[in-house]
């Protein structure tokens, strides 16, 4: 029995856990999302400055759109922008580099493969490796963001009908939630307190998370400072139709969750036959492996394959 295909899911693993161990060492547990410390405020009490806090949430949220221009990297930015991630597009590419080298070494001492095998294995578990790490954590704190939206909206409009004003309701969501959300409407109360429109700055931070519901309460506040009104109730709208999108979408997501497993399944059960095959009989492809159509074979099945996860995708990717 070959040890091959599992020496290459160990180093897979072992490459997502060194990321995460780099991200956690370089930052804290707080920059976390198993953590719900409000970061902001968190490094307010370490004694910084609001507008050195102000400064470096707002590097770290904006650094990854302002390297779309880099090759390959425009492929992983809109994923890191939404995830926040606090690593420099730079740093991104250079712990991609160095994972690809850990990753060869690994394949080398663990595996007999060729060396233009274990070289685009290394490059693929590398690169792969942290693209899966960040998708996974933008997924995760777009998911929190969507979940505390409609409580932070409520909570905003029980202050402006006690008479607080909208700059000052931002600013009380800020301190009394938890993190993702709270951090990110720290910085629009602290642009606001330096003079930034308040409409301007939800525009921008609802375009760069990519969020509808964000969207409609950005339009929202500005049609209401143009043309005046109840905030208050708008707003108190707006979160019964934020409440109720949240709900229809996680039931459409449960509805199409057996189509999506279906796919993943039926992609995958080729990759794991070939596993558990070669694991029983690592000789059993030798007489076809040499054969002029092996090659070809293999190709047209991996775009089958990867066909099939997008066609699957698009049918179960409904529009709420």
């Amino acid at each position: 029995m070959s040890a091959e295909p599992i020496i290459y899911g160990l180093i897979f693993i072992g490459v997502l856990v060194l990321v995460e161990g780099l991200y956690l060492v370089a930052f804290g547990k707080s920059i976390s999302l198993n953590s719900r410390v409000n970061r902001r405020l968190e490094m307010l009490e370490k004694g910084a400055r609001r507008e050195e806090v102000l400064d470096k949430l707002r590097k770290e949220m904006q650094q990854h759109m302002k390297a779309r221009s880099i090759p390959l990297y425009s492929l992983l930015s809109d994923k890191a922008q939404k995830a926040a991630i606090a690593f420099t597009p730079k740093q991104l590419l250079m712990i991609m580099a160095g994972l690809s080298v850990l990753a060869f070494l690994g394949l080398t001492i663990g595996t007999e493969t060729s060396a233009p095998v274990r070289m685009l294995l290394a490059i693929g578990m590398g690169v792969g490796g942290v693209f899966f790490w960040v998708s996974h954590k933008a997924g995760k704190r777009m998911g929190m963001i969507e979940e505390q939206l409609p409580d932070a909206v409520e909570l905003m409009v029980r202050s402006l009908r006690v008479g607080h004003p909208f700059s000052n309701a931002i600013s009380i969501v800020s301190k009394e939630i938890q993190d993702p959300l709270a951090s990110e409407f720290g910085v629009i109360a602290d642009e606001s307190a330096y003079g930034r429109d308040v409409g301007e700055a939800l525009k921008d931070m609802a375009e760069r998370l990519d969020m509808q519901d964000l969207r409609f309460l950005a339009v929202a506040v500005t049609i209401q400072q143009q043309s005046g009104g109840n905030l208050a109730e708008i707003l108190a709208g707006l979160a019964k139709v934020i409440r109720a999108r949240f709900r229809l979408f996680r039931r459409v997501k449960a509805i199409t969750a057996e189509a999506k497993w279906s796919g993943k399944f039926l992609s995958a059960f080729p990759l794991i036959a070939l596993v558990v095959i070669n694991l029983g009989d690592p000789h059993y492809y030798d007489e076809v492996r040499d054969h002029a159509l092996f090659i070809p074979a293999c190709f047209a099945v991996g775009i089958f394959l990867a066909l099939n996860l997008i066609v699957m995708r698009i049918l179960t990717n409904i529009k709420v």
